[in-house]
């Protein structure tokens, strides 16, 4: 079979423009870095996430973005939330 479609050395590694952020020195950073991990754990691809922003999951740092978007996903009406998105959303604020 061609290497072409073997994944064994796919690691962690961010597709470049997958998940877009400003600048690491932007003030918006830590926020779009919060949500770039929630939707990739949402989509199981949380190594993708963490490589993109620099942040591991659960960052202290990040608590109050992801408290901020968990806050407005939770307050869509309940037949346009996306329950998975919530669930990731808790698991990192530890809130299983």
């Amino acid at each position: 079979m061609s290497r072409a479609f073997v994944k064994e050395d796919a690691g962690d590694v961010a597709v470049p423009g997958r998940y877009p952020l400003p600048p690491r020195d932007d003030p918006g950073y830590d926020a779009a870095a919060a949500r770039v991990l929630l939707e990739a754990a949402r989509d199981a691809d949380t190594g993708s996430g963490e490589a993109a922003t620099g942040y591991r999951w659960g960052e202290e740092r990040l608590h109050r973005h992801v408290r901020r978007i968990l806050a407005q996903a939770e307050a869509l009406p309940e037949d346009e939330q996306d329950r998975r998105f919530i669930r990731v959303a808790r698991r990192f604020l530890g809130q299983y």
